[in-house]
């Protein structure tokens, strides 16, 4: 028989595992869960945009099938030379623009509002979100329809029962889509997305130390002293975060657009336009380079957003 000290030694004689083996086996166990919804993500994704790269350098026509091949850069070049795309280019900066801004200004008076306490803000605030839940296509035939419409629209039969409180039997009836196409995208997409900025500005308002806003009342700042001086630099990195992510989101926006106006009177973006020379010039090549040109400028901005959020989070953790 062997003796303890004996089988203590075998133990002791036994290879172990080098370190760093076992870290990189415990990093493997960790991250082999996540491995499915990778390759999903990779499959969904990544593969759909690497064939869009691909066919963004081919010449290809349905129009033309015998035609097909290499076309090198020709497709990005006549993306940035074609008169029609830059006017996208530049219907999608005004709509993107417009959108931010005007929703950022509403989005921030309505956090202000719901920030104090009143009797039902619970459900004022439910009710102010519910716009943003809307599907963007219904959204845009509500505007269209029931507000736009020249005949029994929202909007013509508030003018009629206004000029009618004053006694007149001719009020305007104006063509809201007709007359002002852009503008009309703009407001529709501004209803939709004044309720985000709200909430990421809503966030932000209650994040503020509220002991130095109660000293700076003491001393005797006003109102808007304190949101000039210190609300709104404390709301810097949000309003940014929310035009970044608003603007990923809206530069990519068709539904409206393609409902509203089918990308008439010179309300065309940059997403109606692929689709244009995609299904009805059957282009697939500058289809598929203007496409890519749109990614890469929401990869930018995105990268942005990132930032900010990551320094939101630091912010946060330093607290």
């Amino acid at each position: 028989m062997t003796s303890v000290a004996e089988q203590a030694g075998t133990q002791t004689d036994a290879p172990q595992p080098a370190p760093g083996a076992a870290r990189r086996a415990s990093a493997w166990a960790r991250r082999a869960p996540l491995l499915p919804a990778l390759i999903f993500m990779i499959v969904v994704t990544q593969l759909p945009f690497l064939a869009t790269l691909v066919i963004s350098f081919m010449d290809w026509n349905a129009y033309y099938p015998e035609e097909r091949g290499f076309a090198g850069f020709d497709n990005f070049v006549r993306v940035f030379t074609d008169v029609n795309m830059r006017d996208a280019v530049w219907t999608t900066i005004l709509l993107t623009g417009g959108v931010v801004l005007i929703s950022l200004v509403l989005g921030l008076g309505i956090a202000l509002l719901l920030d104090r306490k009143f009797r039902g803000r619970g459900a004022v605030r439910t009710m102010m979100i519910a716009p943003f839940l809307v599907v963007p296509v219904a959204a845009a035939l509500i505007w269209k329809h029931a507000l736009y419409n020249p005949e029994y629209g929202l909007f013509n039969g508030a003018l009629t029962w206004i000029w009618g409180l004053f006694g007149s039997d001719n009020p305007p009836q104006p063509d809201w889509i007709s007359n002002m196409p852009l503008w009309a995208v703009i407001f529709s997409l501004v209803w939709q997305w004044t309720p985000f900025m709200m909430l990421i500005l809503l966030a932000g308002l209650q994040g503020r130390p509220l002991d130095v806003i109660e000293a700076a009342r003491i001393d005797g700042a006003n109102n808007w002293q304190i949101f000039r001086s210190m609300t709104l630099p404390h709301l810097r990195q949000y309003l940014e975060l929310g035009a970044l992510l608003g603007s990923i989101y809206i530069v990519q926006n068709f539904d409206a657009v393609f409902t509203i106006t089918s990308g008439g009177l010179g309300t065309a973006n940059l997403p109606y336009t692929i689709y244009q020379i995609f299904y009805q010039a059957h282009d697939y090549g500058r289809a598929s380079a203007a496409a890519v040109v749109v990614v890469i400028g929401t990869i930018i901005i995105a990268t942005f957003a990132l930032r900010t959020v990551s320094s939101l989070f630091k912010q946060e953790a330093g607290r």
